[in-house]
């Protein structure tokens, strides 16, 4: 199914993209590399990269552009180990590596992405829907709080060395 925002297009991936949602996803993040101290963002570097690689059951959601990948999004299915032995298994579908091109920012996108992963999750039956962030990342909780999500503390975990990452869910009505 094809949902259109804008002229933004927002779509499930093709398994022949991954390598263009990698590429994004790290160089949408590679801002995180000026702010977060060495030791935070080694951290978050490495899990982009391991979350990228896996071939963990995930719904990979990209937003095209004129033919171009702007955006990407991952959603995963509830009681799946979103972040490995880092945080306890969800009961609720997560969304995770919401990211859009520096060059395509200020669009919508990421909002765009977040909406196509509610909606999902709204039609999977999901009571709710929770994704996770770090202080550093001050835009993206603006938009979540936006949204309606509200802070799980619960949800919260801290990798060695890295900044909390702090857990956020959406209760769906």
């Amino acid at each position: 199914m094809i949902h259109c925002y804008s002229v933004t297009i927002i779509r499930t991936a093709a398994d022949d993209e991954r390598a263009t949602i990698r590429e994004l996803t790290l160089r949408s993040y590679a801002e995180y590399a000026e702010i977060m101290d060495p030791d935070s963002w080694r951290g978050l570097s490495q899990a982009l990269r391991d979350a990228l690689a896996s071939d963990q059951l995930v719904e990979r959601i990209v937003a095209e552009d004129d033919g171009r990948l702007v955006g990407s999004a991952m959603l995963y299915p509830a009681e799946t180990d979103a972040y490995g032995a880092l945080a306890s298994r969800a009961g609720a579908p997560e969304i995770r590596l919401v990211a859009v091109a520096p060059e395509a920012r200020g669009r919508g996108i990421a909002k765009a992405l977040v909406e196509e992963c509610i909606r999902r999750a709204r039609a999977q039956g999901a009571s709710e829907v929770g994704l996770h962030t770090s202080r550093s990342m001050r835009a993206a909780m603006a938009m979540y709080a936006n949204l309606g999500f509200t802070r799980a503390p619960e949800r919260d975990f801290q990798p060695p060395g890295a900044e909390l990452v702090e857990g956020y869910r959406l209760r769906l009505g």
